[in-house]
């Protein structure tokens, strides 16, 4: 059993943009959020995005003493054999050259290839620890769609911009909070999460 109900959540990342997210997300369970410590760093060394997230669920709930929630989430490209992937945020230095590099290593594969394929996926894996570092819930989240051949929209960060989901015409950088939040990866599973995580907030 856990040792006692959260009241308050850190959000196991660095990202402004995860934690805004989250935040949204959380915004009716009635916690207190807030991001990992200034200066702490969890070396993501998980071959999957649910062992990155239980890695850094881990270490920020035993370097903080509070319940921890970690998201590990990346893009997966089918034309690059699932590339980037785990490696999404260290794909380079900024959202741009990320986004930059990922158009020049489609249109190299597709090169080779002889024909294009832009199927992509969104992943997110969550994982909530407990103050003493005991991983409680664990889920994940998929959102699939394609790889546009130039940005389009001015809003959400990372690959946001090149993610076309078909099925609402829309980037997610077009989105607005609640429609990325309703189809977008983190929020699909955030919907598996929340109702496990009521649980725990009613004990």
């Amino acid at each position: 059993m856990p040792p006692s109900s959260p009241s308050k959540l850190v959000i196991a990342s660095g990202n402004a943009g995860k934690v805004r997210e989250f935040s949204a997300l959380l915004a009716d369970l009635g916690l207190e959020i807030q991001p990992q410590p200034v200066g702490l760093e969890v070396e993501e060394t998980g071959a999957t995005f649910a062992e990155n997230a239980r890695l850094k669920a881990i270490a920020v709930a035993q370097a903080t003493g509070e319940w921890a929630l970690a998201d590990d989430s990346g893009l997966s490209v089918d034309a690059l054999g699932g590339a980037p992937g785990v490696h999404s945020a260290r794909y380079a230095d900024s959202d741009k050259a990320r986004i930059a590099r990922l158009l020049q290593e489609l249109e190299r594969a597709h090169a080779g290839m002889g024909q294009s394929n832009r199927q992509a996926h969104f992943a997110a894996a969550l994982a909530l620890a407990d103050p003493s570092g005991r991983i409680q819930l664990e889920v994940e989240g998929r959102c699939p769609g394609v790889i546009l051949e130039t940005p389009r929209g001015t809003g959400g960060f990372g690959y946001d911009p090149v993610f076309l989901v078909p099925a609402v015409g829309l980037t997610f950088a077009e989105m607005d909070s609640a429609l990325k939040g309703q189809i977008g990866h983190r929020g699909r599973a955030f919907a598996q999460l929340a109702p496990a995580l009521l649980k725990l907030l009613k004990l």
